[in-house]
């Protein structure tokens, strides 16, 4: 493995995306975090955001997105000109087939403004998974040929797999949308790099050492037509707000959820005022403790220097925030302030 030199990035040449998971706050409905969702990327979209990720999770009562391909829909027309995508499609549930018309159709009607991130973890639990992929033979041992497949299908090649190279999609736009792979561990990085794809690093779930494999990935790119040359970004947790003082009692929230979560209780997305009621145990507070490297909060010049410093560590010129608090103008609001922290351009 090669020795990392940092880069130096200003934030002049940082690009700043959002990733949505469609959290369901406690006290609210999916419904109206699907609302939400929609008005999150309009204001994205005008504070300067470059690309708007939508997520993918299954019957879940944290999480209101299982369908990111309709959500794209709807969001790129609600939208003029931010980038809108997946973040990821969980393709080893999907036919490569279904999946690239469905992409076709959404960069057809939007041309030059569509991702299709893809994902190779399940998004939900083994009974669910199982469910999505009813009647199905196919593991998750075959997930690279599922790529290939899909990018046989969106490009001018032809998918690997004999029995396909006859199906040609329609429609086929003129150009495909960009393909990400997104991934926490060298095993997606080294797939992107093998079949040329983009790929996409969730630091907001492996904190440490995702410089090293976005190291590998770039060391072992080989282009192809979807690109010529290696193309990454991170996706970090991010609260920021006016003061210190108050994206820490914004991070309570994140702090109750995290904890529900690493015992295995999965529900809405907490109030401040329970996390503050919260009964915590002294081995609570050591898991919230170490939590909070999962993440940045502050004030908007903290939040800044530290996704500058964030940057030049992996060698990027493109974040993903995800931001999630109970209180959905507190949640696009932290949104703006990093917009107008960097400069952004809307």
């Amino acid at each position: 493995m090669s020795i990392l030199r940092p880069m130096d990035m200003t934030s002049k040449q940082l690009k700043l995306s959002a990733l949505d998971q469609s959290p369901i706050r406690s006290g609210g409905s999916a419904a109206e975090t699907l609302r939400e969702t929609i008005a999150l990327a309009q204001a994205c979209e005008t504070a300067g955001y470059h690309r708007y990720w939508l997520a993918e999770h299954h019957a879940s009562h944290s999480l209101a997105g299982p369908a990111p391909e309709i959500l794209i829909g709807h969001v790129a027309a609600a939208t003029k000109t931010i980038r809108v995508g997946s973040g990821g499609v969980m393709l080893s549930h999907y036919s490569p087939l279904k999946v690239a018309e469905n992409f076709a159709v959404l960069e057809t009607l939007h041309p030059g403004r569509i991702d299709l991130g893809i994902g190779r973890a399940p998004g939900s639990d083994q009974l669910t998974a199982m469910a999505l992929a009813y009647g199905s033979q196919i593991g998750i041992e075959y997930f690279p040929t599922r790529v290939a497949d899909l990018m046989g299908f969106l490009g001018t090649g032809e998918p690997p797999t004999e029995i396909f190279k006859r199906i040609k999609i329609s429609p086929k736009p003129d150009n495909p949308p960009e393909m990400w792979l997104l991934g926490s561990s060298d095993q997606s990085a080294l797939l992107a790099a093998q079949l040329g794809l983009g790929f996409s690093f969730a630091q907001f779930i492996t904190p440490e050492g995702g410089e090293y494999v976005l190291d590998a990935y770039r060391q072992r790119f080989q282009p192809s037509e979807f690109y010529p040359a290696p193309e990454t970004n991170i996706c970090t947790f991010v609260i920021c707000a006016e003061t210190q003082a108050e994206a820490e009692r914004l991070l309570k929230s994140r702090e109750l959820s995290l904890l529900r979560r690493e015992k295995g209780e999965f529900g809405p997305y907490p109030s401040i005022e329970e996390a503050l009621a919260y009964p915590y145990t002294e081995q609570d507070r050591a898991i919230i403790a170490r939590s909070h490297r999962r993440g940045i909060f502050g004030d908007p010049q903290t939040c800044k220097a530290k996704l500058i410093e964030l940057a030049n560590k992996y060698r990027v010129d493109e974040l993903v925030i995800l931001t999630i608090t109970h209180d959905p103008v507190a949640r696009r609001r932290s949104y703006e302030l990093l917009a107008d922290a960097f400069q952004l351009v809307g």
